[in-house]
C-alpha cells in the first residue's frame, strides 16, 4: 500500500488530475488481479487513472520507476561483454525489424545500457545516460539496411509500410534505453527524486513561457477544442441563467380565466448580455508564446461576445482587429503583427506609455459594456506605471482583468510591478491552458 499511494502522489505530482475516489477504485482493482503480472497490473491502474490519452505516456514513465520490471541480467551481461559493436548492431537491425513487444527487444535495450551508458558525470561520480548508447549503436545509420533486407524491391506502398514499421521499432528501442535509464538512476538516487524530472506534465499544464517548439504546435492543436468546450460551457450557463422578470400584464390577464387566481405566472423573456471585450496584449519576446496562443483563444471564442477589438503593444500601442477579420487565417494573422503592427519605438517594454498612447489614441474603445483584458508579465523596464491612467481605463470598463504568465513567486522581483497594477486591475497567474480555460469560464 505504501508503494500504491506514492505511486498515486507521483502522478499527482506529474499533474494527472487523479482523485481519492480513483485512487481508491485502483486499490480495489489491485485485489481482483495478479500481481505477478506486471503488464495486467499496469492496465489495471490505466484503466482507473489515466482519463485522457495525452496523459498515458507519463502515467507509463512513472509506472515503470515505481514498478520496475524483475532484471536477471545474465543474458543481456553475456551479449554486452563478449560481442563486437559490427556484431552488436546487425543484432540490433534484427531485433529492429521484428516485434517491440518481443522480451529480448527490451533485454537488448538493457543489456546497451549496461555496457555503453554509464559516464563520468564528475570526478569520483557516474551517472547514466541515453546518448552514449545511441551514438554507440545509431540505429537510424541501419534503416537503409533493413529495409534491403525486407523488401525485394524498393519503392512505392510495400517500402513505405515498412519505413513505418522501422521508425516505430527505431522510437521503441529510443523508449526501452530511456526507460532503463532511468531505471538505474532511480536505483541509485530514489524514485522520488528521478520522478519528479522524468514527466514532463500534460499538455494543459505547460508553462507557456517553457514550452518546446513540439509543444507550442501542440499547445496551437488545443485551442479550438478548448474553444468549443468553453463556448458549450458558456452557452449552457446563459441558458441556466436568471428567467426574467414578472409579466404583471400577462399573468394578470391569464388569471381572468381561473377566477382571479394567478394560478400561471408569466415572465418576460430574459435580455442576455453578451458583453463587449477589449483586449490589450504584451507582444514583445518575453511573453510571445503567452499572448499569441491567448490571442488564438480569444479570437476562436469570439461569437461569445458582441464585438471583440485587440491591441498589441510593446512600447508603444496600435489596433491589430484588422488582421483578425472574418475568414482570415488566425496563425498568418499573428505572423503578420509584428510587421504591420505599430508597437515598437525603442523595442523595450513600456506599460506606462502604453496606458496613456491608448487612452488618447482611442478613447471610444473601452465603455459600460466592455470587459477589458490586459495580458502581460507586468515587467516595465523601472518606467513610469501610469496608474492613474490604468485607474481611469478601468473605473470606464464593465469589468477588467489581467493576466500574467509568470508564476506568482516572480511577482515584484526585478522591474516588475504586478502588485501595483493589480491593486488597479485584478491580476491573476495564468501560466498553463488549464489556467486559462478556468479563467474565461469566469469571465464571460
Amino acid at each position: 500500500m505504501d508503494r500504491h499511494v506514492g505511486f498515486v502522489h507521483a502522478l499527482r505530482a506529474a499533474g494527472l488530475p487523479v482523485s481519492p475516489a480513483e485512487g481508491l477504485d485502483a486499490a480495489r482493482a489491485l485485489m481482483v488481479v495478479d500481481l505477478a503480472q506486471r503488464e495486467t497490473l499496469r492496465e489495471a491502474y490505466a484503466a482507473t487513472l489515466v482519463k485522457r490519452p495525452a496523459h498515458r505516456p507519463g502515467f507509463d514513465t512513472l509506472f515503470d520507476l515505481w514498478f520496475p520490471p524483475v532484471i536477471t541480467g545474465a543474458e543481456g551481461t553475456a551479449v554486452a561483454a563478449d560481442a563486437e559493436l559490427p556484431e552488436l548492431r546487425e543484432r540490433l537491425a534484427e531485433l529492429l525489424m521484428g516485434d517491440p513487444a518481443d522480451p529480448a527487444f527490451r533485454e537488448f535495450a538493457r543489456a546497451m545500457v549496461g555496457r555503453f551508458g554509464q559516464v563520468r558525470a564528475a570526478p569520483g561520480r557516474q551517472s547514466w545516460f541515453s546518448f552514449p548508447v545511441l551514438r554507440a549503436l545509431s540505429p537510424e545509420t541501419l534503416v537503409a539496411r533493413m529495409l534491403n533486407a525486407m523488401l525485394d524491391e524498393r519503392g512505392g506502398l510495400p517500402e513505405k509500410v515498412a519505413r513505418r514499421h522501422v521508425e516505430r521499432t527505431v522510437g521503441a528501442f529510443t523508449e526501452a534505453v530511456a526507460a532503463d535509464v532511468r531505471r538505474r538512476i532511480a536505483e541509485e538516487s530514489g524514485v522520488e527524486k528521478i520522478a519528479r524530472s522524468a514527466v514532463r506534465p500534460p499538455i494543459d499544464r505547460v508553462d507557456f513561457l517553457r514550452a518546446t517548439k513540439d509543444e507550442l504546435a501542440r499547445l496551437r492543436r488545443e485551442v479550438h477544442p478548448l474553444a468549443r468546450r468553453l463556448a458549450t460551457r458558456l452557452s449552457i450557463r446563459h441558458r441556466r441563467g436568471r428567467r426574467g422578470r414578472l409579466d404583471f400584464r400577462r399573468t394578470v390577464r391569464a388569471s381572468l380565466s381561473t377566477g382571479g387566481v394567478p394560478l400561471t405566472t408569466h415572465l418576460r423573456p430574459p435580455r442576455p448580455h453578451r458583453p463587449e471585450l477589449v483586449v490589450l496584449c504584451d507582444a514583445s519576446d518575453s511573453v510571445s508564446t503567452f499572448s499569441h496562443f491567448t490571442l488564438l483563444l480569444t479570437f476562436a471564442l469570439r461569437e461569445q461576445f458582441t464585438k471583440v477589438r485587440a491591441f498589441a503593444f510593446v512600447d508603444t500601442v496600435d489596433e491589430i482587429t484588422r488582421l483578425f477579420a472574418p475568414g482570415a487565417d488566425v496563425l498568418d494573422a499573428i505572423g503578420r503583427l509584428t510587421d504591420e503592427a505599430d508597437i515598437v519605438r525603442f523595442g523595450r517594454t513600456d506599460y506606462g506609455h502604453v496606458f496613456e498612447r491608448f487612452a488618447e489614441r482611442f478613447p471610444d474603445a473601452v465603455g459600460p459594456r466592455t470587459s477589458l483584458l490586459i495580458l502581460g508579465d507586468a515587467r516595465s523596464n523601472y518606467q513610469a506605471p501610469a496608474l492613474g491612467t490604468l485607474k481611469r481605463l478601468a473605473g470606464q470598463a464593465r469589468h477588467a482583468y489581467w493576466l500574467n504568465p509568470e508564476p506568482r513567486a516572480q511577482w515584484d522581483t526585478g522591474d516588475s510591478l504586478a502588485t501595483s497594477y493589480g491593486s488597479v486591475v485584478p491580476m491573476h497567474e495564468c501560466r498553463n491552458v488549464a489556467q486559462l480555460a478556468a479563467f474565461v469560464e469566469t469571465l464571460a
